[in-house]
């Protein structure tokens, strides 16, 4: 077989270790060939790749943000918490939360917590365009894509970026695999850049490339304009990117474009403006799922969680096994005394195969609330044994004291409290409630300690404050 085929072949079964072992040998005995080096670079870069429309987190301050306009914003147009606002009461507000300000729904959303381990500190990308030629062409690049065995497989350094950004064309690219035909296209800068932005973590290069490529094309590339969006929000130039996704959103509507433009809104605190966008895509896209899921998703920031329940149905109308859907609406159901609900939603969940300690602490909890004692202390077990996280296994043993509580053991529950500091130190709530049981057994001064942490833990918890006064007043 054709080892060039055999490459293409691993390549569209996603073995991208096997399709990198193959070109690396078809490049030692030719190092020039064009094609198998932008087949290796198609597969170094799949390999790490992570669809970004799903983003890292975002410091809730920085000391060099210039786009804050308003320090007091009217109620429902901020992100921001405003404790003199009535949302603070609400619904939203009043669900516990991780200790990365998330809310204890078993499922990981965007802006809730971090992914480490990848090459750059926020991976921002778009999914690739399937069109374009359907013949196989094979030509010799130039020096810098010799690579040694020892060194690098491209010397970034050696590129003429302003020769590779004129290879390329306007109408995007796609995976160099086509149904009836293999093509390998002559067209190397937009994988170029995805290599250099994604398995490099070069953010510098790939926006010289975007910008060169961008001018070569006289403007004209939608799909070059949202890099250097992706680019420019790396490099916090928030603005910048604004700009680069509205002119793309005039060349050509895409379900990408209306996302990335509506997460530069909720950057600058702006969420009527990022609705506006998304609706605005909801007319060019009706029902699709990506909109609604961001549609469903600031509506429950901004706490208004009928909005937020409805476009979650309606994400669910489209798409039965969106985890993420199901979950919300269980929380919704379980936090308005509807634990009966929650658990269908929940077991629905665990039928499409996910299995973690965040869905099984709660599964536990709603068979708590709804009478169900035999599968609780199962499904806790369950939790303990997949919690990696130790702030998870914190939560769980958090929940399991209150389990011990309702059976009315208090010497177990607050052995559950010790074990659940002993997994998170700073657990403010399982602090004051050890407080409290050991308030109930006599020992005042130990409670007193214990809120006294609790309040140097948590300042915002007002249980711990109004208990801490409460003894000190008796």
């Amino acid at each position: 077989m054709d080892p060039l085929y055999n490459a293409l072949s691993q390549f569209k079964r996603r073995n991208y270790d096997k399709c990198v072992a193959i070109c690396t040998s078809i490049l030692d005995k030719q190092p020039l060939d064009q094609a198998a080096w932008c087949l290796k670079m198609r597969a170094l870069t799949q390999r790490v790749y992570v669809d970004d429309l799903e983003t890292e987190d975002v410091l809730d301050t920085d000391t060099m943000d210039d786009n804050v306009v308003a320090t007091a914003p009217r109620p429902g147009t901020s992100l921001k918490p405003n404790l003199t606002s009535t949302a603070q009461t609400s619904l939203m507000t009043a669900r516990p939360r991780t200790s990365t300000g998330r809310p204890i729904s078993g499922v990981a959303r965007p802006g809730t917590q971090t992914r480490p381990g990848s090459s750059i500190d926020r991976l921002k990308t778009a999914r690739p365009v399937t069109t374009g030629q359907t013949a196989r062409a094979i030509r010799l690049g130039t020096a810098a894509m010799l690579s040694s065995k020892d060194g690098p497989f491209i010397q970034v350094s050696r590129l003429n970026l302003s020769k590779y950004a004129r290879n390329g064309d306007s109408f995007g690219y796609r995976c160099y695999v086509v149904e009836n035909a293999l093509e390998l296209a002559v067209n190397l800068s937009k994988p170029l850049f995805e290599y250099l932005f994604y398995h490099e973590g070069d953010v510098r290069n790939a926006l010289e490339l975007a910008v060169q490529a961008t001018q070569y094309c006289q403007f004209n590339d939608w799909w070059w304009k949202v890099q250097l969006a992706k680019c420019y929000v790396s490099l916090n130039l928030i603005r910048d990117a604004e700009q680069q996704l509205r002119s793309a959103l005039k060349q050509y509507h895409h379900v990408e474009t209306f996302v990335r433009l509506a997460r530069i809104y909720v950057r600058l605190d702006q969420p009527l403006s990022a609705q506006e966008i998304c609706k605005a895509g909801l007319e060019i896209f009706p029902n699709d799922v990506t909109i609604l899921t961001e549609l469903a998703r600031l509506h429950e920031i901004l706490g208004d969680m009928q909005n937020s329940i409805k476009f979650y149905r309606s994400v669910v109308i489209e798409d039965a096994m969106n985890a993420e859907a199901i979950a919300s609406i269980g929380v919704y159901h379980f936090y308005n005394n509807q634990p009966e609900l929650a658990l269908r939603y929940y077991r629905r969940v665990l039928t499409m195969g996910a299995h973690s300690g965040e869905l099984y602490n709660n599964l536990g909890l709603c068979c708590l609330y709804s009478q169900q004692l035999d599968l609780t202390l199962v499904c806790f077990q369950r939790a303990l044994d997949l919690a990696t996280d130790p702030l998870i296994k914190a939560d769980v043993w958090y929940n399991l004291s209150h389990v011990a509580i309702g059976a009315g053991d208090l010497h177990l529950s607050v052995q559950c409290l010790n074990l659940c500091l002993s997994c998170d130190t700073t657990h403010a709530p399982a602090l004051n409630n050890l407080a409290v049981l050991n308030h109930k057994l006599g020992k005042t001064n130990l409670a007193k300690s214990y809120l006294a942490s609790a309040k140097r833990a948590d300042p915002d918890l007002v249980e711990a404050q109004s208990n801490l006064e409460y003894l000190e007043n008796k």
